[in-house]
């Protein structure tokens, strides 16, 4: 029997990328997403990967959700906290309603998502849990108080994490991603695009198959001694 994987926010850019690959790995996937119905559904029937509807930051949806993944297939062997949201705004402009709700996503959902699968991770005596923050994240970013503090966040809930998971089979890592053509970043001008590109070494925007392939690695036995790190994968845009 195939690993089962589930991975937030799948359904879409980065997190259908990510999906996919698992798939192609050999996993069984389930796509969680918090609103698109139509693009869900015409992901599932391109990918037959099924996708399954709740808001990460409300942790009883969390649950229940959780709970019909496993009943559907199986118990939840890798997590990919995937699923986040901007709400960009100067900080002398950002409203309190802006901080919470990319803080109760990007920040909370982590927690909202990883803490009913924990238990059942450490029985088994294997678990994988991948988050993707972002170089904002390491290095912040003008409007982006909420999101950067959210994403470094994410970053310390893995360090932490990975040190409680380790005897129980359990590898806890992050990845940062740089900017990456999804459908948001090339919805920009392309000027700002291109003085985007301008400041990646490599010289050009990543692909989300880039980050795909990242999680496909942390999810295998062979990563198994990979724990607590995080993967820098911005094309020498930010170096840590």
């Amino acid at each position: 029997m195939s690993r089962v994987a589930l991975v937030t926010g799948g359904s879409r850019g980065i997190g259908a990328a990510i999906s996919i690959a698992l798939k192609n790995a050999g996993y069984t996937v389930a796509a969680n997403y918090a609103g698109n119905d139509e693009a869900a559904a015409k992901f599932t029937a391109e990918t037959g990967i099924k996708t399954y509807k709740w808001s990460v930051a409300d942790y009883d949806a969390c649950v229940a959700g959780i709970a019909k993944v496993e009943a559907d297939l199986g118990p939840v062997d890798v997590l990919v906290n995937n699923a986040g949201i901007t709400r960009d705004a100067p900080f002398h402009k950002m409203t309190r309603e802006q901080w919470k709700e990319v803080m109760d996503t990007n920040l909370s959902g982590l927690f909202n998502m990883t803490h009913p699968l924990w238990p059942g991770m450490r029985d088994r005596k294997f678990g994988r849990v991948i988050s993707i923050s972002s170089i904002n994240g390491q290095k912040g970013q003008f409007g982006q108080a909420n999101y950067s503090a959210a994403k470094a966040g994410d970053i310390g809930f893995t360090k932490a994490l990975a040190q409680e998971g380790a005897r129980a089979g359990i590898t806890v890592n992050v990845i940062c991603p740089g900017y990456i053509a999804t459908e948001m970043v090339m919805a920009v001008p392309e000027k700002v695009r291109e003085s985007i590109i301008a400041t990646i070494p490599v010289g050009r925007l990543g692909e989300p198959e880039d980050i795909a392939r990242c999680v496909v690695f942390l999810a295998s036995d062979e990563a198994g001694f990979i724990t607590g790190s995080t993967i820098t994968a911005n094309g020498g845009q930010y170096l840590t």
